[in-house]
Order: structure tokens, then C-alpha cells, then sequence
């Protein structure tokens, strides 16, 4: 992970993170190379990038989500993100992936350095997942709730799960807070048969 040329006040530290395994690694190895050759903000911005068209392409989406790769996907992927601009630092971590086996892990390989990143800058990385996209209102309170608790400045990763059918579920490092509608009905329904 570490160059020749990174100072001991520089060391990439992958377990205070809070992501773990393979994601943390090549999140880590990624951020040392973007952070070694000066393009660190670039790299980041891109990673978004790649996280966004990701999930808003269906095409890429479903080329992700195949579980075979083979020359012609690596070059039908190389060519449709070099046509989105994206650098050789990112296409080659794209292509470390699939060499890898790893192409239907590379959303939770960006997702993993965007916590990483995070984490570097001092930000607290709060996974939330609702039924529905969050309103601006209800993310400011969210915010807020969260910050009255302790966690200072945080950072929400958003998606949407219709199975929750309401509510939320928040995960802040290990912690698990769930308030979704899916899971009180689970409990309710548990609670029953119990007394039965």
C-alpha cells in the first residue's frame, strides 16, 4: 500500500475507516495513488461520478451486475467511461477490478471510498436507506438529530428500498438504527406468534 515517497505523517490507515475487507483495501490503495500523484480531489469527484452513473444507467448497471467478464466487456467499459471523461487513475481502477473478478463489487467499491474519503476528512459516514427519497427538510433534520448526538459532521450515503415501505434505517460505523415500518411489522408479527 505505501510508496517509497509517503511520509509517516501520510500512512493510509485502513481500520479506522470502519469499512473492512476488500473494499477498504482498494479504497485505501486508491487514495494513496490519487494522494501521491497531486489529483486527490479530481479522483474523488470522479468516484462520485462513477457512483452516480452507475445507478441512474441501466445499461451500466446491468453490465455490473453480470457475474462473467471477458475481454470484449472490459473494452466496451473502458470505452464508455473514457467517453465520460473519467481519468486513467479511475479507468485503471475500474479495470483492477474486473481483472479481479470484482466488477459486480464496484458499487460497494466506490461507496467504500467515498467512506474512506470520509473518514480521511474528518466527516462521520452515515448510510441511510428509506422507502422513499429524502425531502431537503428531512435531511436538514436528520443532520441535526445527528449532530445533537454527538457525531459531529456527518456525511449521508442515501439510497431508497421500497421493501422498507416506510421509515428509515441508519448505520453509522456499527451501529444499525432501524425505524422502518418493514421491520415493526416484523416484531409485531414475531410478538404474535409468541402469543399464540
Amino acid at each position: 500500500m505505501l510508496s517509497k515517497n509517503t511520509k509517516a505523517t501520510e500512512l493510509v490507515e485502513i481500520s479506522t475507516t470502519g469499512e473492512t475487507g476488500v473494499s477498504a483495501r482498494y479504497a485505501a490503495a486508491l487514495y494513496a495513488l490519487a494522494f501521491e500523484q497531486n489529483v486527490l480531489d479530481k479522483v474523488v469527484d470522479e468516484m462520485a461520478a462513477l457512483g452516480r452513473l452507475i445507478t441512474e444507467s441501466p445499461e451500466l448497471s446491468r453490465l455490473v451486475r453480470t457475474p462473467f467478464t471477458d475481454t470484449q466487456t472490459r473494452i466496451v467499459l473502458n470505452k464508455a467511461l473514457a467517453a465520460q471523461g473519467f481519468s486513467a487513475l479511475v479507468l485503471n481502477f475500474v479495470n483492477v477490478a474486473v481483472t479481479n473478478r470484482r466488477l459486480h463489487d464496484l458499487p460497494a467499491l466506490v461507496a467504500g471510498f467515498a467512506a474512506y474519503v470520509a473518514n480521511k476528512r474528518g466527516e462521520v459516514v452515515a448510510n441511510v436507506a428509506t422507502a422513499t427519497p429524502l425531502s431537503d427538510l428531512q435531511r436538514t433534520q436528520l443532520r441535526a438529530r445527528l449532530t445533537e448526538a454527538g457525531y459531529g459532521s456527518v456525511r449521508l450515503f442515501e439510497h431508497t428500498d421500497p421493501e422498507l415501505l416506510g421509515g428509515m434505517t441508519l448505520k453509522i460505523g456499527t451501529k444499525l438504527y432501524d425505524t422502518s415500518l418493514k421491520s415493526r411489522l416484523n416484531r409485531l408479527n414475531h410478538s404474535l406468534k409468541g402469543a399464540i
